[in-house]
């Protein structure tokens, strides 16, 4: 079992958090600090976050020295990038908030494909460093959604139904343990820790920086196919069952949009509820027009599939970036039958008065995500042939009690189908063990009580601390430090 060493108690402030003044160049914001109010802000802008204090550590020196100070004042740390995932944490009055944005080195190597990210790299940089040298990363839908969180947490995007996970291709993980070590974990250096930090989220200490695959993958053809809310239906039919069928190269997701009527919006578009289709295939051209025939055989209002740089990939899903409140749900599909997509269209369709206009949306999962990742970590594969999720702006308290209530109304009518959870989509608290294979979930169990057993960091989907008796010494033996 890990041990550490005693910590004399500060005590020469009133308030723990008081102690970790004039850390990180003086970057370290308490409770009632003229900058804590701005400091605290996630990028949910709906939650209402209230750390002890926020601490903007600058490197790996600065990150350990945080951790250690606020072991010896009582606190706890939470790693924090960009705050796209913040609900879950809870209350956070005896935690450290620590940012990573600081963090902004980005290095590409193109002779062995690999990219060398700091923690507060957010993707659409990492993305145009790897662009320089004609390579792609697996990114996800944002382009302001950090490296870090998304990776550790498995990461999909547009190329995952034949790559898979961006978990799964990290080679090395720096990061600060919770007895201030700067730790460097690979396969073959602490590979139960890469193994663990490869899907299971902030669990398991404050990453520093990442290092992972990058691909050539030539000229994907990329777009979106637009049709009125009304052909849903049909549409949603359709698509699922090509879904469940398409070769790997092909991965896309769909969404029921309210589009709101802002100029900057087409004219054609605004205010209208409409049903879209966008992704990416991998391969030559014609092939991929074959494989999006059944799709553009129900003649979209709009179709921009068409041979796109992978840089341009980030902004395909439109998603919003900067601050946005909202509330969310979303859960695993095992299968999403006509029965479930009635249930859907009757909840979140455009008949359904649904405050949901953010999205209610599908992605179509299958192919490599199905397979176990040979050398993956803690999530090698996802359960399912769909995740789902769906949000509702949050404009005022009354906005988000009535997006809440549809949130929560949509997911339960699509639970029959349900078969676990995705947690990188799950901002609120739910049950992590879901996410896991059993073995999987009591190994990680038995790192995280290895690795930090007194709870230090704060991850926003906890792995307990408790060693569970049920997991095999033959299967993890924790080191002796």
């Amino acid at each position: 079992m890990t041990t550490y060493p005693s910590l004399p108690p500060y005590a020469g402030a009133t308030r723990p958090a008081e102690s970790l003044r004039g850390l990180c160049g003086g970057a370290v914001h308490v409770a009632g600090d003229p900058a804590y109010d701005v400091a605290r802000v996630p990028w949910n802008a709906a939650v209402d976050q209230r750390p002890a204090a926020v601490a903007y550590p600058a490197s790996a020196r600065e990150v350990a020295e945080v951790v250690t100070s606020a072991r010896r004042a009582g606190l706890r740390v939470a790693p924090q990038g960009t705050g796209h995932n913040p609900r879950p944490l809870g209350a956070l009055g005896d935690v450290v908030l620590l940012r990573t944005a600081a963090m902004q080195g980005v290095t590409v190597d193109p002779a062995t494909r690999t990219a060398r990210v700091e923690a507060g790299v957010l993707w659409q940089d990492a993305v145009e460093a790897a662009a320089e040298y004609d390579l792609a990363a697996l990114h996800g839908s944002s382009p302001d959604v950090g490296v870090v969180g998304y990776s550790l947490g498995g990461g999909i995007g547009w190329y995952a139904r034949q790559l898979g996970m961006q978990a799964n291709h990290v080679s090395a993980v720096e990061l600060v343990t919770a007895n201030g070590d700067q730790v460097r974990a690979t396969a073959d250096n602490e590979p139960d820790l890469f193994w663990a930090l490869r899907g299971g989220g902030g669990n398991f200490g404050i990453v520093t920086a990442l290092e992972f695959g990058l691909h050539e993958v030539g000229q994907p053809i990329a777009g979106m196919m637009v049709w009125d809310a009304a052909r849903a239906p049909e549409v949603l039919d359709r698509w699922t069952r090509w879904a469940n069928c398409t070769p790997d190269e092909a991965t896309t997701a769909l969404r029921l949009v309210s589009v709101p009527e802002l100029p900057e919006v087409p004219a054609s578009l605004r205010g209208r509820t409409i049903v879209v289709v966008d992704g990416a295939v991998l391969g030559d051209h014609d092939d991929a027009v074959a494989i999006l025939a059944p799709l553009s055989e129900l003649n979209p209002e709009i179709n921009t599939f068409a041979p796109a740089p992978p840089v341009s990939l980030t902004r395909l899903h439109m998603d919003p970036e900067g601050p946005t409140p909202f509330v969310s749900g979303s859960s695993l599909l095992a299968e999403l039958p006509s029965e479930g997509i009635d249930a859907l269209l009757a909840v979140a369709g455009p008949a359904s008065g649904s405050s949901l206009r953010l999205a209610a949306e599908l992605r179509q999962l299958g192919g490599a995500l199905d397979r176990p990742h040979p050398g993956g970590g803690a999530m090698s594969r996802l359960h399912g042939q769909f995740t789902f999720f769906c949000g509702a702006p949050v404009t005022d308290a009354d906005a988000g009690t009535r997006g809440a209530a549809d949130v929560a109304r949509t997911v339960e009518a699509l639970a029959p189908w349900a078969s676990g959870q995705y947690l990188n989509l799950a901002e609120k608290s739910v049950d992590p063990s879901t996410a896991y294979e059993p073995d999987a979930w009591a190994r990680l169990c038995a790192i995280r009580t290895s690795v930090d057993p007194d709870g230090l960091f704060l991850a926003n989907h906890a792995v307990p601390t408790r060693l569970l008796s049920a997991v095999p010494q033959a299967e993890y033996v924790p080191r002796q430090r």
